[in-house]
């Protein structure tokens, strides 16, 4: 049981999450009328950052090519 909360599927289960809660949270950053850009620029880079890790953990559980 203990490899599965470490494993790769709920890895991604989690930064799937973790990407859609900065979605929301910036959503509702930029609704605000004194937005506070470094805090926002801050939220961006880390969901760009989320993004990337889920494209790369997406492509290690399924390569398109043959190993």
């Amino acid at each position: 049981m203990d490899s599965n909360l470490h494993s790769p599927e709920r890895r991604l289960i989690e930064l799937r999450m973790e990407h859609a809660d900065l979605d929301a949270l910036i959503d509702r950053t930029s609704e605000q009328s004194p937005t506070d850009e470094l805090m926002m620029r801050r939220l961006k880079k880390r969901r760009l950052a989320l993004r990337d890790e889920i494209a790369r953990l997406e492509l290690a559980l399924d390569p398109k090519e043959p190993a």
